[in-house]
């Protein structure tokens, strides 16, 4: 299982840094590479091209402003690309967004939402589990451990409100 994390710049990294500990807490192998369709598009061209032959089954790409990364990655490889908008111009993220989602017919890329790298994360390994079984129970524990986590914060809440009355 491995899952590919590209970015347009190594500024993005602190914003998809969740997203390689979320995989590894699955057990997902993590390739991450730095590439910029525009600076330097043979890079992607060559990432992209040779991905399924690397082991690569689910690309997560990463881009602010024009956000062509995930685009380009994906007019290149039949592997599913999922689109992460990056907040990096003064338009907060809305630019890359909508350049992730207005993608032609025929060359998809799942978009999340702006800076939503866990949630990329958890996707990836729903396309995953589609293969690999064990992920199911490992995402049925992760979903688990979220609703005693919720109910936790409410008994914790309710405790400090009684003290209040």
């Amino acid at each position: 299982m491995k899952v590919a994390i590209v970015m347009g710049s190594n500024s993005d990294w602190p914003i998809l840094e969740p997203a390689e500990k979320t995989l590894k807490q699955f057990g997902v192998e993590v390739e991450v590479l730095v590439s910029s369709a525009h600076r330097t598009p043979d890079v992607v061209h060559e990432f992209a091209a040779g991905a399924r032959e690397r082991g690569v089954e689910v690309i997560i790409a990463a881009a602010g402003a024009a956000a062509h990364l995930g685009g380009v990655i994906a007019a290149y490889t039949t592997v599913p690309v999922i689109g992460i908008p990056i907040n990096a111009t003064p338009l907060n993220g809305m630019d890359a967004l909508l350049s992730f989602v207005q993608m032609p017919a025929g060359i998809p890329v799942a978009t999340m939402a702006i800076n939503g790298a866990k949630n990329a994360a958890i996707f990836a390994v729903q396309i995953l589990a589609l293969k690999y079984p064990e992920l199911v129970n490992k995402m049925t524990e992760d979903r688990n451990d979220m609703r005693a986590e919720v109910a936790s914060k409410g008994e914790k809440l309710a405790k400090i409100r009684a003290m209040k009355d």
